[in-house]
């Protein structure tokens, strides 16, 4: 059972619907007995810019070491936010960016193009809203953001499994739907999914 769950709210506006999403699985997580923590990417302190790259090591922000230590803490994390051209915003690339760090997420092995993945045993579920129709993002988009996190990212680490429920057409939805998304992802917080 995945008892200690890490939210990461990946929107800038700390009163958009992510958030009330966010908060609507840590509701149902915690009314099942988990221990959760949220990281707000909108109220913590940090540059997004990895600025040397790999080349020269960036020291790390106190919000940022605060954040790899909930990360080490979480068997479950759960990552919400808005698909913006096709992919996450700014702000939670540069979150992955500057905390997903080799030595801490990865480790390049001596002489090969492999990975030691440092993030295994965790498990992921992204939650993300568009206005996009889910039938157009799936279609031609091809679903990119979510390969980009799921793959690319989080699975390159070791996080396995990586579940993902998507909200489509946010911007033209009803008061009743998006309330019935907010039941939908607390039962999810609640199974510990």
């Amino acid at each position: 059972m995945k008892n200690n769950i890490a939210v990461i709210i990946g929107h800038p506006y700390p009163k958009s619907y992510c958030n009330a999403l966010a908060q609507a699985y840590t509701k149902g997580a915690i009314s099942s007995g988990a221990d959760v923590r949220i990281l707000d990417l909108a109220q913590i302190s940090f540059d997004p810019n990895l600025k040397y790259g790999y080349h020269q090591r960036t020291e790390l922000e106190p919000d940022l070491l605060a954040a790899q230590e909930t990360l080490r803490w979480a068997d479950h994390l759960v990552f919400v936010y808005p698909n913006w051209w096709g992919t996450m915003p700014a702000i939670l690339k540069g979150f992955i960016d500057r905390v997903f760090l080799p030595g801490f997420a990865f480790k390049s092995k001596p002489d090969s193009v492999m990975v030691e993945k440092l993030m295994k045993g965790k498990s992921a579920r992204l939650i993300v809203t568009m206005d996009s129709p889910l039938w157009y993002y799936r279609l031609f988009i091809r679903r990119a953001g979510h390969h980009i996190m799921k793959s690319v990212v989080l699975q390159f680490c070791g996080i396995h499994p990586v579940a993902i429920t998507e909200m489509g057409m946010v911007k033209t939805t009803s008061a009743e739907t998006r309330e019935k998304w907010l039941r939908k992802v607390e039962a999810l917080g609640n199974k510990r999914a």
